[in-house]
């Protein structure tokens, strides 16, 4: 045994530490950087954020703030990376073509679906969206746990409350070390129709889910070609959906030519790259019949019109656009995300089974809290019926008490007030002693013990903590609920180059000495200078044209050798 082989055969060789090492960092990536809780379906730099804003106050009622005041104080406080990294989750968090529901309302410039890069961030400002409140209401109820910051000088959140289902409604995009998820987004709608689906019927199967959610739904609209990559991805989690862009064919007026117009480009598709590579294809003529290209976008939406020749057929470029551009473009699900500190790959219903049941443990939880709040406060009220009940009794004994410390004791003890009721005695203010006040007291004590009674019941019975999560759903709904932008058509099959070919008459001459061409029969019919013959083709001197057949150029020829072989090939 070598030397080298005994280093690595013993406990706490080089390699042993180097393997330790990258397994902590491996970790590290994939639980605290790279992938989206399954609960909030954020990562932690994008809670961070989020929690920042709100602890600042920056929320969707208030005014904008200068992105780098919210950059600094999250570096500061929480994420200890480059400023820049931060800036650029805010950005994509404002820009309403890259998430579905953008959760930062940004004025300024952040980009655009050319590829421009956004505006520094101490030019542009934000605030919190009306929706990305929502992923932080009742977070001061203890509805959620906090951590130590990386200082240990504050508390962080671990997960948001999220009142929307927002892992699948923006979906995700990530890559740690040895996995990766790629989650598209989806309409609200249709994930909280089928998050209720799942709590009113548990037992209810994918394919039941499915019929609900019909498939992602991109904010640049768009087009999904097929079901079967939809099926594939939320069954097993995994899934190649083809997407396509919109192409509207527009009829030319007098004086001007037909012409192709998209409006509409596949997720995360750059248009101005888009345009290069037609513009390319075109010179190189793989794709014929276009004569110019014009991107007439505004602030209004997308329009790239191609103008086509007189002679081409918009069916055979729309085909070759899809073949040859990204105009179709191929989508990779993965659908994985944490779940209780590990990466898992999910299906359609168990990623929203366990974001309901994220939801439950919110209402739980604030349940809970509020019930510790409002008997906290009937015992006050309690204590101030008591001694209002004896109202000369308490004074004489206040009175009479040299120290407020002496007169405190002393309400424990004649009366065995608790040491909070007797502290809130000596702290009420003498209007609380008239009539209207005690009125106000007594009713208010009232309204406390049937708020005791009801959470009381919603903590013993899990159909309540059901009906409010539905409910809650249901209001978000409402609020925030839109109709789905992307198109789902049936698959007609692959584009085949057959599609790509003008269908016309044709004519094919053989000649004696088996050559072959194919002529067009518009070219066929024309006479050459002079008025005098047709058109077939240049043979030689001692060559003569022997078999003359009229096809379509879709149809199939057959050819038949010597040996008795036959070849189909198209015309």
């Amino acid at each position: 045994m070598t030397d080298g082989q005994t280093a690595r055969s013993q406990p706490g060789s080089i390699e042993d530490e180097m393997r330790n090492s990258y397994l902590d960092y491996a970790m590290s990536v994939i639980i605290g950087r790279a992938l989206p809780d399954v609960r909030d379906g954020l990562k932690p730099v994008h809670r961070r954020v989020l929690f920042a804003m709100h602890d600042a106050g920056n929320s969707s009622d208030r005014p904008y703030r200068k992105s780098a005041k919210t950059v600094g104080e999250v570096i500061g406080r929480f994420h200890p990376h480059g400023d820049q990294a931060v800036y650029d989750t805010i950005v994509r968090m404002a820009q309403s073509f890259s998430l579905r529901y953008p959760l930062v309302d940004g004025q300024g410039n952040f980009g655009s679906v050319d590829g421009d890069p956004p505006a520094a961030m101490r030019y542009t400002e934000i605030r919190m969206s009306r929706l990305a409140e929502e992923l932080l209401r009742d977070i001061d109820k203890e509805t959620a746990d906090f951590g130590s910051n990386y200082d240990n000088t504050e508390d962080e959140p671990l997960v948001l409350p999220c009142g929307i289902p927002n892992l699948l409604a923006n979906g995700a995009d990530g890559i740690a070390v040895g996995m990766a998820t790629r989650i598209p987004p989806h309409n609200l709608t249709e994930l909280i129709d089928a998050a209720e689906k799942i709590i009113r019927e548990p037992d209810c199967t994918i394919d039941d889910v499915m019929q609900i959610v019909k498939g992602p739904d991109f904010p640049t609209a768009g087009i999904i070609y097929g079901r079967t990559g939809i099926w594939q991805a939320y069954r097993t989690g995994r899934g190649r959906i083809v997407m396509r862009g919109r192409i509207d064919f527009e009829e030319g007026t007098k004086g001007s030519r037909d012409r192709l117009v998209i409006d509409e480009l596949p997720y995360q598709v750059n248009k101005v790259h888009l345009i290069e590579e037609i513009a390319q294809l075109v010179r190189d003529k793989k794709i014929d019949g276009i004569a110019d290209i014009r991107d007439e976008s505004d602030r209004d939406g997308i329009r790239v019109v191609l103008e086509l020749r007189r002679d081409a057929v918009p069916k055979i470029v729309i085909n070759n656009l899809y073949k040859h551009t990204k105009l179709q473009s191929t989508f990779g699900a993965i659908f994985l995300a944490i779940v209780a500190g590990r990466p898992e790959v999910l299906d359609l219903k168990s990623l929203l089974g366990h974001y309901i049941d994220h939801r439950r443990e919110v209402v739980v939880r604030r349940t809970q809290y509020l019930l510790r709040q409002a008997e906290a406060r009937a015992h006050i009220l309690e204590g101030l019926k008591k001694a209002i009940d004896h109202l000369d009794e308490v004074i004489a004994l206040i009175r009479a008490s040299r120290t407020p410390a002496e007169a405190k004791q002393g309400l424990i003890e004649q009366f065995e007030f608790t040491d909070k009721q007797a502290q809130a005695i000596l702290d009420m203010r003498l209007q609380r002693l008239t009539q209207l006040e005690r009125d106000k007291l007594l009713e208010e004590l009232a309204e406390l013990l049937g708020k005791i009674e009801w959470y009381q019941q919603v903590l013993g019975s899990r159909d309540l903590v059901d009906n409010i999560v539905v409910e809650e759903l249901a209001e978000i709904r409402s609020r925030y609920g839109d109709e789905r932008r992307t198109e789902i058509v049936e698959e007609e099959g692959e584009i085949r180059t057959l599609d790509m070919i003008r269908d016309e008459p044709v004519v094919i001459s053989l000649s004696h000495m088996d050559y072959v061409k194919r002529t067009v029969l518009t070219e066929y019919r024309s006479q050459g200078r002079g008025g005098s013959g047709i058109r077939l083709m240049e043979i030689r001197e001692d060559d003569f044209i022997d078999r003359v057949r009229i096809a379509s150029s879709h149809d199939l020829s057959l050819w038949f050798t010597s040996a008795g072989r036959v070849h189909a090939l198209p015309v």
